[in-house]
């Protein structure tokens, strides 16, 4: 199903590794295309386009790189254009993480895969990039087919993509002017705007999706379900807070918050608490620059206890720990078998045994006879997997599995490919389809 809120999707211009102000303008904007990416993440943004404006095949491996690597901070869907000339091309962004990649129009090859890419990889990945007015009609029918969405990155193509009422489009614009996006938001195919004016104005895109909504325009804002007034607050008047990463659910820390801070918290997107022992209102990372970035807020069964799930940037701990639990007082029990812990744990074995191999470890056997035999083992530890699961003791394909997955880790090392990207992977193919 379609969302229904306008979007805000700024534009990372990639090129020569680094992000420039636009296709034409080559004004570096930004060393650090990561870093930009994250900014916009965690700045309101509802997506975000990537152009590859690279020149030479190396060039483009290495913006595929950035590309992915943008892909695996973010957690706002991402749009890859730029530099596709065949199916493999728009295979490689779909693989780096984008949630969809965008043909350019404008070149007459990229309109002749139109179908092809389409049935591969379903049309809802598929997006249509257009300067040209004329190109906006012309492919009508084509890309009603068998394209999600337009992305138009020419004013002088906007007057003929209004016409065009059952394809959600993205639009490009150089600056903002309220009235000009309160405007456009009234056209129910205008599904959103990007480019510079969202770009140079991240810091305000808060406070203009609020002049949007009050205008009419449905927006995504961050808002809570239950007002300070719903809590159960504590002899000082405040709620304790226990934070949480959200990527490996470590609890990180405990602070409190007044109701500023609570409100602050929501309407900004960043952790803000109360201090008490300096009566004052923090928020977190604004000295050390460690923000913390809210996933979600949860109450406890009492609405006593607020549960925060967190990006965390940097350590959280002031000590300059990850975690502020580290000072261990008692274990009982078995060993972690926390299934993602326990897969980390072997994985990162592994990757020591290749930093500093160990005489005698079938580890570095493995590494020192390289990937064709790892890929043997692979072969032959699927196989054993068929074999145990025709037969009607459940143990012995438990001991083949774990086999497999244990040389399955070893070729991920040696390919660079780590648990977190397959996870993103997976979770991005259960999130809901966007469009």
């Amino acid at each position: 199903m379609r969302e229904q809120f306008k979007k805000f999707i700024p534009c990372i211009y990639l090129k020569e590794g680094k992000a420039v102000k636009g296709l034409q303008d080559p004004t570096i904007v930004s060393l650090d295309p990561v870093a930009l990416a994250g900014s916009y993440n965690n700045g309101n943004a509802d997506g975000l386009l990537i152009f590859d404006q690279s020149n030479t095949d190396a060039e483009h491996e290495e913006a595929l790189d950035l590309i992915k690597e943008i892909c695996g901070q973010v957690k706002i869907p991402v749009i890859g254009a730029g530099n596709v000339k065949r199916m493999e091309d728009v295979k490689k962004l779909l693989y780096a993480g984008c949630q969809m990649a965008a043909l350019n129009y404008s070149k007459p090859e990229n309109v002749a895969i139109t179908k092809e890419v389409s049935e591969k990889f379903g049309k809802d990945r598929i997006a249509a990039c257009y300067r040209a007015a004329d190109a906006v009609t012309e492919h009508k029918e084509l890309i009603a087919a068998y394209v999600e969405k337009m992305i138009l990155i020419d004013e002088t193509a906007i007057k003929e993509a209004l016409a065009i009422k059952d394809i959600p489009t993205i639009i490009s614009l150089p600056e903002v002017s309220l009235d000009k996006i309160l405007d456009f938001f009234t056209y129910e195919n205008i599904d959103g705007i990007t480019g510079n004016a969202v770009n140079e104005n991240i810091g305000e895109l808060r406070n203009i999706k609020v002049l949007c909504r009050e205008n009419g325009i449905t927006v995504n804002l961050h808002e809570a379900k239950l007002a300070w007034s719903d809590f159960k607050l504590n002899s000082d008047g405040q709620l304790p807070v226990v934070v949480q990463e959200a990527d490996t659910d470590e609890v990180l820390m405990v602070a409190y918050m007044n109701e500023e801070a609570y409100n602050l918290t929501v309407a900004t997107g960043r952790m803000t608490y109360f201090s008490r022992s300096r009566q004052s209102l923090w928020i977190k990372g604004e000295t050390s620059g460690h923000f913390q970035y809210v996933k979600s807020l949860t109450a406890d069964c009492d609405r006593d206890t607020l549960l925060a799930k967190v990006d965390q940037i940097g350590p959280a701990c002031h000590t300059g720990s990850h975690s502020c639990f580290f000072n261990e007082v008692a274990v009982y029990g078995a060993p972690e078998n926390n299934p993602q812990k326990v897969l980390e744990q072997v994985y990162g074995t592994i990757l020591d045994r290749r930093e500093h191999p160990k005489e005698g470890s079938y580890t570095n056997y493995l590494f020192e006879k390289g990937i064709d035999k790892m890929l043997k083992k692979l072969g032959e530890e699927s196989t054993e997997i068929v074999i145990a699961a025709k037969n009607p003791n459940a143990n012995e394909i438990k001991y083949e599995m774990a086999d497999y997955l244990y040389h399955m880790m070893v070729v991920m090392a040696e390919k660079g490919v780590t648990w977190r990207d397959i996870t993103e992977e997976l979770a991005r193919r259960e999130r809901p389809k966007e469009g």
